[in-house]
């Protein structure tokens, strides 16, 4: 009888499991993740996650949501012809990026390709680090609803919150922390750009950090998770198959859960999606499931 009440334990302390958003290929494998995180303690928990349409929405009132490329690409700070060549890159690329038929070996290169190219039409572009502030104000990004509960729940137990991004680090901070949400344990991994000493854009700083290299940038801040080795305990956080590698850094792993947000193309990726990721929630705009997971590890439910 014991066994069965811990059994259903975890279904009965996470109502949002049965949200209409969530889809697990093996629920029984999720609540012993979690029932051995729990036991574990929050002091052992890291959260690693993605950024653009993981942590920000992908859609808002039936429109797109922008990344933290399309914030710069969509501004007055990009010229018209500038803008018409990226949306060329975009319209060439990101189907490729979403095809499930092509292996990631194949997709790699392209991608680089187009992060590369993008970056170089962005440093012609001579942006000012002064108006970064204002473009983010004036664009129409959004964390995802209920932000203010995980950012804040995750500061106020003081775990550690590792964002790995293929965007722009500074455009990624700036939306962070103009909602206010922007506290000491978050530490961001993406591509930051370089100015010259008048505050102008002149470069991208370091190697390229796109979808599918997230894995090179885990293993390049191992120093950073050699800090975190007493937190063996996992909750990864993405939007693409490029995403299930963010951990790969983490020496001595105990438990990884992996939450999947399939936002686009759902028929087509949705059984991909359930093979790698442990839950998969389905055009959720929402931080609710997270939330519900992480207040059942930290002891708040």
């Amino acid at each position: 009888f014991t066994v069965l009440r811990q059994r259903v334990h975890v279904r009965i302390s996470i109502p949002e499991l049965s949200n209409t958003t969530v889809f697990m290929k093996d629920r029984e494998r999720v609540q012993n993740i979690l029932q051995s995180m729990m036991k574990a303690g929050s002091n052992t928990l890291q959260v690693i996650s993605d950024f653009d349409m993981t942590l920000t929405r992908f859609a808002h009132n039936g429109n797109r949501c922008p990344t933290c490329h399309n914030i710069l690409d969509n501004s007055k700070l990009i010229s018209d012809e500038c803008k018409e060549k990226l949306t060329e890159l975009f319209n060439t690329y990101y189907p490729i990026e979403i095809d499930v038929s092509r292996s990631v070996e194949e997709k790699l290169p392209l991608m680089v390709d187009w992060w590369t190219k993008a970056h170089e039409l962005l440093v012609q572009q001579k942006i000012r680090k002064d108006l970064l502030a204002m473009v983010v104000r004036e664009s129409n990004a959004m964390l995802r609803e209920g932000y203010q509960l995980f950012f804040g729940h995750l500061h106020e137990h003081s775990i550690p919150l590792l964002i790995f991004s293929a965007g722009i680090g500074d455009i990624l901070e700036e939306v962070i922390r103009q909602a206010g949400v922007f506290h000491p344990n978050v530490n961001v991994f993406s591509n930051y750009m370089d100015f010259d000493e008048s505050g102008v854009l002149k470069a991208f700083k370091g190697e390229l950090i796109h979808i599918y290299n997230k894995r090179e940038g885990a293993l390049l801040n191992t120093g950073h998770f050699q800090e975190l080795r007493t937190r063996p305990n996992v909750l990864l956080m993405g939007d693409s198959l490029g995403d299930l590698t963010m951990a790969d850094g983490v020496q001595d792993m105990e438990n990884i859960l992996k939450i999947g947000f399939l936002n686009d193309k759902v028929e087509e990726r949705k059984q991909a999606y359930l093979d790698s990721y442990d839950i998969v929630l389905v055009k959720d705009e929402t931080l609710e499931v997270p939330n519900g997971i992480l207040l059942y590890l930290t002891g708040n439910k």
